[in-house]
C-alpha cells in the first residue's frame, strides 16, 4: 500500500518570542523518545490485554475454552484482563500524553531523563509482575487492586518517580500559567497516590500473601472508595487533561470556555470522591453511607457533562473536518462515550435502578462504554495525532485509520447492546414471581442459559474492536518506517519572569492566582479529595453501631481459612457474590439477607460485583459434601448446561499447610480472636476437620485423601452463612449495647 497524500495540520502560529531587556531567550529540546516509548507500550499492552479479554468473553459462552488448566481459567485471567487494560494500556496511554503535553505546556524538557527511564521501565516491570502472578493465583481479590504487597510497594515507588519528574518539570517551566490539562494531571497524581496507599494497607504473611488491615464492611467501603475513584482519577481525570490539550490541537480551535473548565475541574474532583458507596447499595454498608453515595453520584452528572459540553463545543466551526480527519472522528465518539457513561453512572446509583441492575451484565456494558469508547478512542486519536509529529512524516494511511474507527465503533455496539440486553434479562428474571407468589425462575441456571447468545455477540464485538487495534499497530509501524524519530525536538522560549513582576503588570481572572502556584493548586486539590473519603470512612471505623456484631459469628477454623484462600486464589468472587440483599426475590432464592456482623472476620471481604453464578452467602450446609465434590470436578454433572469450568487440579494438589501458623498469627494480630498460641495447634485442627469431611464423603462412596485442596474448599463452602443458622435467637442479637 502506498502512503497517501497528506497536508500537514497547520497549527496556530506561536507568538513572537519577547526580546525585552533582561528577558533572555532559552533554547532547549523536548524529549520525544520517552513519548515514543510509552506510545509503543500502550499499543503492545493494549493488544495483549484485549486478547485476554476476548478469550475471557468467549469462555463464558464456551466453558471448554478455559482449557482445563489453572492458569487459563476465567477466574484467574479476568483480573489479568482488567489490570492489563487499565494499568498497562490506559496507564501507558496516560504517560504518553502527559510526557508530550506537559513539556510543551511548561515550555521545558522533562525534569530528568533518568527519572523518565526509571518510570518507563519500572512501570513495564510492574505490568510483567502482574502477568506473572495473577494467573498463578497470587491475588488480594480486591477489584482493580488485586496485586500483592511487594508489587504494591513497587507501584508506590514508581508513582513517586512519576510525580517527582512531573513536579520538577512544572517547577522549571518557562510558562507562568498552568493550563487546565496540568490541573488534571496534578489531581490525578495526588489522588491516585492517596487511593493506592490507603486501600493497600495489608499485613504480609509471605512474599506473595497478605491480609487486609480492614475487615468486612470497612474493607468493602475502603475498596469501593478506591475502586470507584480509580475509575475517576485513573480512567477519567488524566484523560480529561489529555482532552483539553489534544482536542484543541487537532481541531485548531481554543477550548470553548475557560470559566467552564474551572468549574468542571473543582466540582469534579470534590464530588467524585464521595460516590464510592453507590457500588454497595442494599448491602450491609450503613444506610447513611449509601445515601451519601447516592446524593453525590446524582450531583456528579453536572460537572461531568460540563466537561463533555466544553469538549464538544470546542469543535465549533470545525465539524467539517470531522468528516475527513479520523483523529477528530475518534475524539468526537470518545467524548460522546464519556457523556453517556457519566449519565448512566448517576442513573445506576439511584436505588430503584440499582435494585435491578446491580450484579448484572448491565454494569459490564456500562463499564465498557467508558473503557472502549472514552479511554480507547481518545488513546487512538492521540496516537494517530502524535506519530506523524514524532516521526516528521504524514500518517501512512488515513483510510486504514478510518477503517479502524468503524471497526472500533461496531465493536463497541456489538459489545454493549448484547450486554445491556443480558443485564435487563438477568435483573427482570431474578425478580419475577408467578401468580402463585413463587419465583418464576427459581433455578439460577435458567437465567444463565438465556444469556449465552449475548455472550457470543459480546465476544464478536471484542474481536471487531481488537481487529481495529491491529490496524492501528500496522499504520503506526509504516508511519515510523517512512520517517525518522525526532528524539530531541528543538524549542525556544523566553525565561520566566519573576512572579512579582507578572502579578504587578497582569490582571485577569481571579483563578489565575492559583494557576500560577502549583503548590497551592496541589494543596487545594488534596483537600478537595480528602474531605469526602474522611467523612465516609472515619464514622464507619470509629462508631461501633455501624457494624453491629453477632454473638454466634466465630472466626474461621484453620481448614476453612485454607479453603477461603483457595477460593480467593481461583477468583471465585469474579462470578459469585456473598451478599444477599434485602429483597423478597433474593431471600426466597438464597435465604436470610446478609448482616454486617457476619463479615467481621473476613479479610478481605468477598461480596463480589457480578453474579455469573448464584450467590453463595447461604450455601453452607445446603448441599452434602458430595455435591460440592462433584460440582468442582464436573459442574454439568450437578447443573446441566452450566458455564462454570471444572477444577481438576483441586483433586490433585495437596493443601499447603506451611504458611498456616503464620496466617493464624497474622489474623490474631489484626484482631481475630484466635486463642494465644493457637497457631501451634492450627495444622492439627485442620487435619482433624479434613478427616471428618473425608469420612462423610466415604459414606457417599467417594474416596479422597484428606490432604487434597478440594477438601479445604469444601470446608469453607460448607461454613458459609451457617453462623447465624446455629442459634436463630442469636442471629439478630447485637453486641452494640455491650460495646457501649
Amino acid at each position: 500500500m502506498q502512503a497517501e497524500s497528506f497536508a500537514p495540520t497547520v497549527l496556530p502560529a506561536a507568538p513572537p518570542v519577547p526580546t525585552s531587556p533582561g528577558r533572555a531567550v532559552d533554547t532547549f529540546f523536548y524529549d520525544n523518545k520517552i513519548v515514543r516509548d510509552f506510545g509503543i507500550a500502550t499499543v503492545v499492552w493494549g493488544i495483549i490485554g484485549m486478547m485476554v479479554g476476548v478469550l475471557a468473553a468467549f469462555q463464558l459462552a464456551r466453558p471448554e475454552l478455559n482449557m482445563g488448566t489453572a492458569v487459563t481459567t476465567f477466574g484467574r485471567i479476568r483480573p489479568l484482563h482488567t489490570n492489563a487494560v487499565i494499568f498497562a494500556f490506559v496507564g501507558n496511554g496516560i504517560f504518553t500524553g502527559v510526557y508530550y503535553s506537559l513539556q510543551r505546556l511548561c515550555k521545558a524538557r522533562m525534569f530528568s531523563n533518568a527519572l523518565s527511564k526509571i518510570h518507563f521501565w519500572g512501570w513495564q516491570l510492574i505490568i510483567l509482575s502482574a502477568v506473572a502472578t495473577l494467573p498463578l493465583g497470587f491475588t488480594t481479590s480486591k477489584e482493580y487492586a488485586e496485586l500483592e504487597w511487594p508489587i504494591d510497594i513497587a507501584i508506590t515507588l514508581v508513582w513517586v518517580v512519576f510525580g517527582w519528574n512531573m513536579f520538577g518539570t512544572i517547577a522549571r517551566r518557562r510558562e507562568r500559567h498552568l493550563y487546565v490539562g496540568i490541573w488534571f494531571y496534578i489531581a490525578t497524581f495526588l489522588t491516585v497516590a492517596v487511593l493506592h496507599i490507603v486501600n493497600s494497607m495489608e499485613l504480609p504473611v509471605g512474599w506473595l500473601k497478605s491480609y487486609s488491615l480492614y475487615a468486612g464492611v470497612q474493607d468493602a467501603l475502603v475498596q469501593w472508595w478506591y475502586g470507584h475513584n480509580a475509575v475517576a482519577f485513573f480512567l477519567t481525570t488524566p484523560y480529561l487533561g489529555l482532552m483539553y490539550y489534544f482536542l484543541p490541537k487537532a481541531a485548531e480551535r481554543p477550548v470553548y470556555s475557560y470559566r467552564l473548565s474551572i468549574i468542571h475541574f473543582w466540582s469534579l474532583i470534590f464530588i467524585y470522591i464521595w460516590a464510592g458507596p453507590h457500588h454497595l447499595l442494599y448491602t450491609a454498608l450503613p444506610d447513611w453511607a449509601q445515601s451519601l453515595g447516592v446524593a453525590f453520584s446524582v450531583m456528579l452528572i453536572a460537572p461531568s457533562w460540563g466537561g463533555m459540553i466544553n469538549g464538544l463545543l470546542t469543535l465549533r466551526g470545525a465539524w467539517d473536518k470531522v468528516r475527513e480527519e479520523p483523529v477528530l472522528k475518534f475524539m468526537v465518539v470518545a467524548i460522546t462515550a464519556y457523556g453517556m457513561a457519566t449519565f448512566e453512572g448517576p442513573m445506576l446509583s439511584l436505588k430503584n435502578v440499582n435494585a435491578i441492575a446491580h450484579f448484572t451484565d448491565w454494569i459490564v456494558a456500562h463499564v465498557h462504554v467508558g473503557a472502549l469508547g472514552w479511554n480507547g478512542f481518545l488513546t487512538f486519536a492521540m496516537l494517530y495525532w502524535l506519530w506523524p509529529r514524532l516521526y516528521r512524516t504524514p500518517l501512512y494511511s488515513k483510510k486504514l485509520a478510518t477503517t479502524h474507527f468503524w471497526l472500533g465503533t461496531l465493536g463497541i455496539v456489538f459489545y454493549a447492546i448484547p450486554m445491556y440486553w443480558a443485564g435487563f434479562t438477568q435483573g427482570l428474571m431474578w425478580k419475577q414471581f408467578n401468580a402463585e407468589g413463587m419465583l418464576q425462575y427459581p433455578n439460577f441456571l435458567e437465567t444463565v442459559l438465556q444469556l449465552v447468545p449475548m455472550y457470543y455477540l459480546r465476544g464478536i464485538g471484542g474481536v471487531l474492536y481488537l481487529s481495529g487495534v491491529f490496524l492501528l499497530l500496522y499504520n503506526l509501524i509504516k508511519t515510523a518506517q517512512a520517517g525518522s524519530l525526532l528524539a530531541n525536538e528543538k524549542a525556544q522560549a523566553p525565561a520566566l519572569l519573576p512572579a512579582s513582576l507578572v502579578e504587578e503588570h497582569q490582571g485577569g481572572h481571579w483563578h489565575r492566582w492559583i494557576e500560577r502556584r502549583p503548590f497551592q493548586l496541589a494543596v487545594g486539590a488534596t483537600v478537595a479529595i480528602l474531605i469526602g473519603g474522611a467523612v465516609e470512612m472515619i464514622p464507619t471505623f470509629l462508631v461501633k453501631s455501624n457494624v453491629p456484631t453477632i454473638a454466634s459469628v466465630k472466626p474461621y477454623r484453620p481448614l476453612e481459612l485454607q479453603g477461603r484462600d483457595l477460593y480467593i486464589r481461583e477468583g471465585c468472587s469474579n462470578c459469585h457474590t456473598q451478599m444477599v440483599r434485602p429483597f423478597r426475590s433474593e431471600t426466597e432464592r438464597y435465604g436470610e439477607y446478609s448482616k454486617a456482623g457476619e463479615y467481621v472476620y473476613d479479610r478481605p471481604f468477598l461480596w463480589g460485583s457480578k453474579r455469573t453464578g448464584p450467590d453463595l452467602q447461604r450455601v453452607g450446609a445446603k448441599y452434602p459434601h458430595s455435591w460440592h465434590y462433584n460440582h468442582m470436578m464436573d459442574p454439568t454433572s450437578m447443573s446441566p448446561g452450566s458455564i462454570m469450568p471444572p477444577y481438576p487440579w483441586l483433586f490433585e494438589d495437596k493443601i499447603d499447610y506451611n504458611m498456616l501458623p503464620a496466617k493464624i498469627k497474622a489474623l490474631r494480630h489484626l484482631g481475630t480472636p484466635y486463642p494465644a498460641s493457637f497457631e501451634n495447634e492450627a495444622v492439627a485442627d485442620a487435619q482433624k476437620q479434613a478427616q471428618g469431611i473425608v469420612a462423610d464423603l466415604k459414606k457417599e462412596e467417594i474416596e479422597v485423601m484428606p490432604d487434597k485442596e478440594i477438601v479445604a474448599l469444601i470446608a469453607y463452602l460448607q461454613r458459609l452463612g451457617t453462623d447465624i443458622k446455629v442459634k436463630p435467637e442469636q442471629a439478630t442479637a447485637s453486641a452494640t449495647a455491650a460495646a457501649q
